[in-house]
């Protein structure tokens, strides 16, 4: 008799500051089961392997069955947060001691800055800095060989100084990384048990500064990033043997254990990658591939636009005061969320709200924490849109009358009725969100039109209508997990890994057969960590970025090129696609020669075949999920509205707005005019009716 195969997981994890989330996938039939645990500060990995047991208790599910792990982390970021990380020390080019202090001379704050500003402590002290008699040109040719008995002499003071990581970043290391590996080796044999970052290893690209503070940011977490997925990794072949652990990038992609170890200054905005990622998957199972994200929380949203199916990144990572050379998803963060908290100035008059914040302690009025000043949740109970009959997660009564007390203050200073101030407060506070998802699509030249916007989020939901109004963005996307989406973005993401090189070069002086020569070795040298993987080579796909510019330009664009392509148009076709997004940009290109700056290559593994479980179709009619009637104050009047129990709507029902749905972690809004209608998926998309 033949029997039935066993079942197959993929477990989704994302770790936040209170809540660790995770969500596993049957690989064969695409059901999802979700759960939530507390986080863990002091080892995350407690809380990840708690959760793992919670959810295959809770379902029947043999955790030996879990083929793979993919975790997002905040790891590396709270390192840097907290100040927790290594006592790093660092080792540079003679005369080039002092590269952390000069910096680029960028005080925050405009001109009042240079009275106030303080600088923080760097990561790699003056103190535990020593100076390597070396030099390398530009072009990588030995000017001065390493004075070796002078490094050890150097380091050897170093012995009591209690280092636990060292870095190396040697002028022009870039074009030439012999010196920082024969630096490394006397580091190891003067100071054993210390790791060690190189940064012609860590991000081989020119800027000095810039290519400093990466790989001392890279020194600074590693142990602590090292210890933690050596213990989630301990724990997880113990219990799931032979389940693959593999960390989320900040770009967006995966990586393996390896390389996560080596090099977690890759892991910075880990947090936020998960959820844009997860975006990307659940709307392209609706057939949506042009996106603007919308992450509402409790003190923040974070937006971020995807366009044919590939999130946009940057070059760069800034976390708190440290910018370090590392691609990540183009985020942009705005100071309003659900606990932002409004007030009238004396001086003005005029209503503002955020970017101060009400926190989890006392939170808003409404939360019956002993918090007075008004929120923007209590604006929100005030006008009906988050019932107060609701329990906040399943559990937390909220108290309207408490909101309206507080919202009244607000109402006598303006000299407002309580709806019309807290109207206010919505209208500000999505205006202020519209601002980023601005930066994200106008100011880079998209039109929103064109695009889809997923709300996602504790709060994302009760705004995503009206963000849908001031973008024009159509439809609206309500996911039918989204305070797990982010773990839907660890379980459906590619490993990825990539190699890049400073190659400055004008146009005239290189030809395109030298150029395919150089990306063909970056390709070798990223896609080792995915063969060492067990990755088949020819289920791995390549794409290659040139950073050109304007020769004399100080800044780069990075054109995105397939070999193909470069094959057929060459420099001449790269020259071509600057100067269409220069003037996307800027709005105007320029009648000068083109300059290589850096070249890159992107290697992924193959996409996660995983689909999200369909339904079957149901009638239009959603009255099976009506549970009761209410009233919501919209564009200055009171409408009847119908509220729904999510968890009770069907794909095909079509929920005509004014309406109220609710669930256990989010609530959504549909307004007068428009109406939702929910898909095969389970996603709700929100359009105006005309």
């Amino acid at each position: 008799m033949p029997t039935t195969p066993r079942a197959t997981y993929r477990l989704g994890v994302d770790v936040g500051g209170t809540f660790t989330d995770l969500l596993l996938i049957d690989q064969g039939s695409g059901q999802t089961y979700s759960a939530k645990v507390p986080s863990t500060p002091a080892d995350s990995s407690v809380g990840v392997l708690n959760g793992i047991a919670k959810l295959c208790d809770r379902h029947g599910i043999d955790p030996t069955g879990i083929t793979h792990v993919m975790h997002g982390t905040t790891v590396a970021t709270n390192t840097v947060l907290e100040g927790k990380g290594a006592r790093v020390g660092l080792v540079t080019t003679h005369g080039y001691r002092q590269v952390l202090q000069i910096a680029r001379s960028y005080v925050p704050g405009g001109l009042g800055g240079w009275v106030i500003y303080n600088k923080k402590p760097l990561l790699a002290p003056l103190e535990l800095t020593v100076e390597a008699d070396e030099r390398i040109d530009a072009r990588g040719r030995v000017v001065r060989p390493l004075d070796e008995p002078a490094l050890r002499a150097s380091l050897s003071a170093l012995k009591d100084s209690g280092i636990e990581a060292m870095t190396v970043s040697l002028i022009n290391a870039y074009a030439n990384g012999d010196h920082e590996r024969q630096v490394r080796a006397i580091i190891e044999d003067v100071l054993p048990g210390v790791s060690v970052s190189i940064s012609s290893e860590v991000i081989p690209e020119m800027y000095e500064y810039e290519r400093t503070e990466t790989t001392v940011v890279n020194s600074y977490v590693r142990p602590v990033v090292s210890r933690y997925v050596k213990n989630l990794q301990t724990e997880i072949d113990r219990k799931m043997p032979g389940a693959r652990l593999q960390v989320l990038r900040s770009d967006g992609g995966l990586a393996a254990v390896d390389a996560a170890r080596d090099n977690p200054v890759q892991l910075l905005m880990s947090g936020p990658a998960g959820g844009v990622t997860g975006a990307l998957w659940i709307a392209r199972q609706s057939g949506f591939k042009n996106l603007l994200t919308f992450d509402m929380g409790g003190t923040s949203t974070d937006v971020a636009l995807i366009e044919n199916g590939i999130a946009q990144t940057r070059r760069e990572t800034r976390v708190a005061d440290v910018t370090v050379l590392a691609p990540s998803i183009d985020v942009r963060t705005v100071g309003a969320g659900g606990g932002s908290i409004a007030y009238v100035p004396d001086l003005t008059k005029a209503l503002r709200v955020g970017p101060q914040s009400a926190g989890a302690d006392p939170g808003p009025a409404a939360y019956c924490k002993g918090g007075e000043r008004p929120t923007v949740t209590d604006a929100n109970i005030v006008l009906g849109y988050l019932p107060f009959s609701a329990r906040l997660g399943g559990d937390m009564v909220i108290d309207r009358d408490l909101a309206v007390r507080a919202v009244k203050t607000v109402a006598d200073a303006l000299g407002r009725s309580v709806e019309e101030a807290a109207e206010g407060i919505i209208d500000i506070v999505n205006e202020n969100m519209f601002g980023a998802l601005r930066l994200v699509s106008i100011e880079q030249g998209h039109d929103p039109r064109d695009f889809a916007l997923v709300g996602f989020g504790g709060a994302g939901p009760l705004h995503a209508n009206a963000l849908g109004r001031l973008t024009g963005a159509w439809p609206v996307i309500i996911p039918p997990g989204p305070g797990v989406l982010c773990a839907y973005g660890d379980a459906t993401t590619r490993l990825r890994d990539e190699a890049s090189r400073t190659f400055i070069r004008r146009f005239p002086e290189i030809s395109d057969a030298e150029v395919l020569a150089v990306l063909d070795e970056l390709k070798a040298t990223a896609e080792r960590a995915l063969l060492a993987e067990g990755v088949a080579p020819d289920s791995l796909t390549v794409a290659y970025q040139l950073d050109v510019r304007y020769q004399g330009q100080g800044m780069r664009l990075s054109i995105d090129v397939n070999r193909a392509a470069f094959e057929r148009e060459g420099l001449a076709g790269v020259a071509r696609r600057f100067d269409d997004v220069h003037a996307q940009l800027y709005t105007f290109a320029l009648e000068a020669e083109h300059e290589l700056v850096s070249l890159r290559a992107i290697v992924q593994g193959p996409e996660t075949l995983i689909r999200a479980e369909r339904m079957e179709t149901d009638g239009a009619n959603p009255v099976a999920a009506e549970i009761d009637r209410s009233r919501i104050f919209v564009d200055g009047a009171w409408h009847e509205a119908r509220l729904f129990d999510r968890s009770r709507l069907r794909p095909g029902n079509l929920v005509p707005g004014p309406a109220v749905i609710s669930q256990m972690d989010t609530t959504t809004l549909i307004l007068p005019g428009h109406t939702g209608e929910v898909d095969t998926v389970g996603n709700i998309l929100i359009r105006p009716n005309s």
